[in-house]
This record gives C-alpha cells, sequence and structure tokens, in this order.
C-alpha cells in the first residue's frame, strides 16, 4: 500500500464513519482503510488518535483528523463534483442540530440500559420532532437545503438511518412520507452501497512498528 495514502480507521457500522466515507468516496479521495474492532483498537490508532473513537483520518503529512465532519470538510474542500459545499454555513447549523440534539435523544433510545433513568419512549418521541422538521423541508424540496443533495443530507442520513432501524416497523407507521423517500433514496444508492462493503479487520504488519 503507498505510503502517501491517507490512512482511515474505520468501523463499518457507526454513523459517524459512515458519513466520513461517503464524502471520501464523493471526493474520489484514495485512502488506506483499516477496519477496526470497537473492543479491541489497534494501538496505531490510539497513538495517532487517543480519544479512541472512529473514524480518524492520518494524512501523508501527520496530521490527524480525528471528527468525522473534519473528514468530510477536508475531503470536499480538495474535490467536490457534486457541489455538496453549496449552502455551507446552512448546513453546518442543520448539522449541529443533528449532532447535539437529535443524536442524544437517538443514544438514550436504542441504548437506553446504558443511561440510568433514560426511558426509551421518552427519548424516540423527542427524537421524532428533529425527523418531522426533516419532513416538512424535504415536502418543499428533494433534499434538505433544496433540490440536490448536500454536504447535511450526507451527514445527517446516517443517523436517520439508526433512528429508523431501531424500530423499523414503528418508524414506518411514522407520517413522514417525505422523509421516507429520502431515507430510502440513500438507502438505495449505489454510493451508499460501495461505502458499506465489508472489509477484513485490520492488524497491524508483524514486521514493522505502528504508525506515528
Amino acid at each position: 500500500m503507498p505510503r502517501d495514502l491517507p490512512i482511515l480507521y474505520s468501523f463499518r457500522r457507526c454513523p459517524y464513519a459512515m458519513r466520513a466515507r461517503l464524502a471520501l468516496h464523493a471526493s474520489a479521495t484514495a485512502v488506506e482503510h483499516r477496519e477496526i474492532l470497537l473492543r479491541d483498537k489497534p494501538q496505531a490508532m490510539l497513538t495517532a488518535s487517543p480519544k479512541g473513537t472512529v473514524p480518524v483520518l492520518v494524512l501523508p503529512d501527520g496530521r490527524v483528523l480525528e471528527e468525522s465532519l473534519a473528514i468530510m470538510l477536508w475531503a470536499l474542500r480538495q474535490h467536490d463534483p457534486d457541489n455538496w459545499l453549496a449552502d455551507e454555513t446552512l448546513a453546518l447549523d442543520l448539522i449541529d442540530r443533528c449532532d447535539t440534539r437529535f443524536k442524544p435523544h437517538l443514544d438514550r433510545y436504542k441504548y437506553a440500559t446504558r443511561y440510568e433513568d433514560a426511558d426509551p419512549r421518552e427519548h424516540r418521541a423527542e427524537a421524532a420532532r428533529f425527523v418531522r422538521t426533516l419532513d416538512d423541508r424535504l415536502r418543499q424540496g428533494t433534499a434538505l437545503l433544496g433540490a440536490a443533495d448536500g454536504l447535511a443530507d450526507i451527514a445527517i442520513f446516517p443517523f436517520i438511518r439508526q433512528f429508523a432501524h431501531t424500530d423499523r416497523d414503528w418508524f414506518a407507521a411514522q407520517d413522514w412520507p417525505a422523509a421516507h423517500r429520502w431515507l430510502d433514496r440513500h438507502l438505495q444508492s449505489d454510493r451508499f452501497a460501495a461505502i458499506m462493503q465489508k472489509h477484513p479487520v485490520w492488524t497491524p504488519p508483524l514486521d514493522r512498528a505502528p504508525d506515528k
């Protein structure tokens, strides 16, 4: 594997890693993909990023991008053929609402046993408020900020997917026709299929030290 490629530490089912991979794919950025197990994180990744979460992108110049949105922006600023960075300011505001307001409720709905006194139904109801706002937007256009997909759609979609898959029957029964169409379109896209291909778990070569 050429050493001038960025190294991506990823976990296939993590929504943060999904959105990073989507942007890397859209920007045609080649990377050395290192699939990890969250329960057995490689020392090379922890050396690069001690916080121990994915995704992590180690650039050839030694810089380390430790947040999914930073990886998305870096990739798309290199090459943005689909113009995903149009309306970037509005997109970042909507993404922030997803990450700081919706995601905590999603976690307490999907993983209620991990949180003391979390009522999953209450958190599902709070998370649903955000999805309703997306449905309202999508009734006005096919994408969250107009007619064409952009940064907001790609950054938010993996989390709505996770919400929907927590209880598929309940989600399907909700009166969110535009959000359902939007989600289905992304789930069925060639790009999503490409970034969800399975990779073997990466193990460090025995003949060299872990990457710094």
